[in-house]
C-alpha cells in the first residue's frame, strides 16, 4: 500500500501501539456515562486537486494528541474512555473523507488504497465505541473488531510482544516522555534481533524519532534511511534528515501576511519566533490552536512572536477562521495547499508542524507542540 511520507505513519502496528495515548486504539472503549468531548468541527471539502485532496486524505489519519497534562499524570477511566470515543469520531471523519475521496477520483492511483484506509479507519472508530458506524463496517467486510488486537496477537507473536513494549514504556508515563520513549525503543530493539525480518519495528523507530530530541532523532532518522524499511518512511527519514540539517542555522523567511503587513524573521531578531505550519481544515492544527493561543497570550509580552504558514486554499476562509479564533498574529497565504511556498522550501510534507527560532534568529527546535510555553520560556530567558 503506497503511502505519502507522514511524521507519524499509518500502519496496522500504529492502530495496536497505545504509548502514551498517541496511537489509534482497537479495542472496544470501556463503557461509560461521561459524555464525550465535542469532535473537532468538519473542515472545508476535500481539494478539487487531487494531490491535495490525497494530501487531506493521509492527513486525517493522524489521530489526535491527547491532553498535555496526561504525559505528567495517568488520566482517570473516565478520561480515557470520553479521549477514545473522541479519537473514534475522528477516525470516521477520516473514513468519511477517504470514501470520498474514492468516489471523486477513481482513476486515481491511490483509489484502492483510499478504499482500504476507510476499512481501517472505519474499524478503528467502531472499536474506540462509534458503534453507529458497526453497519457501514460489515457492509465492507470489514468484520468485527472487538477482539482486534488481541486475536490478532495471538496469532501473530510479533504483535503480542510490540503490543507488550508499548504497554512497559506507558509504565514509566509519571517519569515523563523521556522515560516512555526510552523504555520503548529498548524493547523494540530486543524485537529487531529477535525478528530481524520485520519492518513494522522502524515504524516504532518513527514514533519514538517524533517526540525525542533533535540530536536523536536525527540518528533515528540516518538508521532507518540507510535500514530495509519500507520505502515511504525511509524517504520521510530523508525529508527529516534535510530538515533536521537547518537545525543551529539561521531562518530566512519574508512575506506579506494576509492582512498586509510586510513580515521579515530578521527584523524580529530579539524575539523568539514560532513558526506554525497549519491549515483551517486540519483536525489536529485546529485542536493545537487554544494552547498556542494561551501561549501567545502569556508571553508575547515578553518578546513572543507566531508566524503562521497556512496550506489553505480558500483565502476568506482563513480569513473568517482566523478573526473568529482571535489569532492577531501575522499568516501566510498563496492558495497553492500543498504546494505552498513555504512547505516546500522547507520540506513540509505533515501539518501541523511548529518550529522555534531563537533571539538571534536561528533555527532551534523542530517540534514546539511539545511542551510550546515552557520551551518558549526558556528560549526568552537565554542572553
Amino acid at each position: 500500500m503506497s503511502m505519502i511520507p507522514r511524521s507519524r505513519p499509518f500502519s496496522a502496528l500504529a492502530l495496536a501501539l497505545v504509548i502514551v495515548s498517541r496511537s489509534w486504539g482497537a479495542e472496544p472503549a470501556p463503557s461509560t456515562t461521561t459524555p464525550a468531548p465535542p469532535a473537532p468541527a468538519a473542515g472545508p471539502a476535500l481539494s478539487e486537486k487531487e494531490d491535495d485532496a490525497w494530501k487531506q486524505v493521509m492527513e486525517s489519519t493522524n489521530p489526535p494528541l491527547p491532553p498535555g497534562e496526561w504525559n505528567q499524570k495517568k488520566p482517570t477511566d473516565e478520561e480515557y474512555a470520553a479521549f477514545r470515543l473522541q479519537m473514534g469520531e475522528a477516525a470516521a471523519k477520516s473514513a468519511d473523507l477517504a470514501k470520498e475521496f474514492a468516489s471523486r477520483f477513481p482513476d486515481s492511483a491511490h483509489a484502492r488504497d483510499a478504499k482500504e484506509i476507510r476499512v481501517k479507519m472505519l474499524r478503528a472508530a467502531v472499536g474506540l465505541g462509534v458503534e453507529s458506524r458497526t453497519e457501514e463496517l460489515a457492509g465492507l467486510g470489514g468484520g468485527a473488531p472487538s477482539r482486534e488486537p488481541r486475536a490478532r496477537a495471538a496469532e501473530d507473536p510479533f504483535e503480542g510482544k510490540m503490543r507488550a513494549a508499548a504497554e512497559k514504556a506507558m509504565a514509566l508515563q509519571s517519569q515523563g516522555m523521556e522515560a516512555v520513549l526510552a523504555e520503548f525503543e529498548k524493547n523494540v530493539r530486543i524485537l529487531m534481533k529477535e525478528y530481524p525480518d520485520r519492518t513494522e519495528v522502524y515504524g516504532a523507530l518513527m514514533e519514538v524519532m517524533n517526540g525525542t530530541t533533535p540530536e536523536h532523532a536525527a540518528e533515528l532518522a540516518r538508521e532507518i534511511r540507510d535500514s530495509k524499511a519500507p520505502e515511504s518512511l525511509r524517504k520521510t527519514a530523508e525529508e527529516l534528515l534535510k530538515r533536521f540539517d537547518r537545525v543551529g542555522k539561521p531562518l530566512e523567511l519574508r512575506f506579506t501576511a494576509i492582512d498586509g503587513r510586510e513580515i521579515s524573521l530578521a527584523s524580529l531578531k530579539g524575539s523568539v519566533v514560532l513558526i506554525d505550519f497549519w491549515a483551517t481544515w486540519c483536525g489536529p492544527c485546529v485542536g493545537e490552536i487554544p494552547n498556542v493561543r494561551a501561549a501567545y497570550e502569556k508571553l508575547h509580552p515578553k518578546g513572543f512572536e507566531i508566524l503562521g504558514i497556512s496550506f489553505d486554499q480558500e483565502k476568506e476562509m482563513l480569513e473568517t477562521f482566523v478573526k473568529k479564533n482571535r489569532m492577531p498574529w501575522p499568516q501566510y497565504f498563496d492558495g497553492e495547499g500543498w504546494q505552498n511556498k513555504f512547505g516546500q522550501q522547507f520540506g513540509i510534507n505533515s501539518i501541523p508542524a511548529m518550529w522555534l527560532v531563537d533571539q538571534k534568529g536561528i533555527l532551534r527546535d523542530l517540534n514546539a507542540r511539545e511542551g510550546l510555553a515552557e520551551k518558549v520560556e526558556k528560549l526568552l530567558a537565554e542572553k
